[in-house]
């Protein structure tokens, strides 16, 4: 457990992934408090990716134990507490924007999800493109609309991959200001992204280099920004 009140949001203990040709999270002993707002760096197949996808339970452990919130990763439990924001976003191709969000939030049972819905799409610019498909959205609507699925729904712990890349300016500054409410809500925020200006904006940086732990303290400072660049 974190503390007397609660257990962390991420524990994660001799956590690894192995595709066999290739160690993509090397033993890892991570622990992450509830509420702590981290930024996830480190160059291209660093194992960033490969982590969120391992906290979201979308892989499974090669070795090693992940809890969320004290729960087994992959329970109905960590599941509900987590949503994750990944950075090729998987949309039905069938369905309209406005559908997505009703499927999504009846899925989690989010309460008042119309005017939250209509909240968030006013915010990315996306309310006249409520209606359409968003699998044939260029890049940067795609991201937009999964944004909008990611927070739609309820969680105490975000996981958001790359967000930045493909969005234009008003679109980075809604959702820094999205990810600064959920934060303040009380969420456990954890952003992969190579985005130097948002790192600043977080209380703990995290750098992996093959898969291992390779910083782990305060943004900034030119470490980090090895890391990113």
């Amino acid at each position: 457990m974190a503390d007397d009140e609660g257990f962390w949001a991420v524990e994660a203990t001799a956590l690894t992934k192995d595709y066999g040709d290739l160690m993509a999270v090397a033993p890892l002993d991570l622990t992450i408090a509830e509420g702590e707002r981290v930024v996830l760096v480190g160059p291209n197949g660093s194992g960033k990716t490969t982590l969120l996808r391992l906290v979201a339970g979308l892989l499974e452990p090669s070795d090693g134990t992940l809890l969320i919130n004290g729960d087994p990763v992959g329970s109905l439990d960590a599941r509900a507490a987590t949503s994750y924001l990944p950075d090729n976003p998987v949309l039905y191709d069938d369905l309209s924007l406005n559908e997505h969000l009703e499927y999504v939030s009846r899925l989690h049972e989010a309460e008042g999800w119309q005017d939250r819905a209509a909240g968030l799409l006013d915010r990315l610019g996306l309310s006249h493109r409520a209606d359409d498909l968003p699998a044939r959205f260029s890049r940067g609507l795609r991201q937009k609309a999964a944004i909008v699925l990611g927070l739609i729904r309820p969680f105490s712990l975000l996981l958001v991959d790359e967000p930045f890349v493909g969005l234009d300016e008003p679109g980075k500054n809604a959702l820094v200001e999205l990810l600064d409410e959920a934060s303040d809500a009380g969420a456990t925020v954890i952003v992969a992204t190579h985005q130097l200006e948002y790192v600043s904006r977080a209380t703990r940086c995290i750098g992996l280099r093959d898969g291992e732990v390779a910083y782990d303290g305060p943004p900034g400072g030119t470490e980090v920004t090895s890391l990113v660049s």
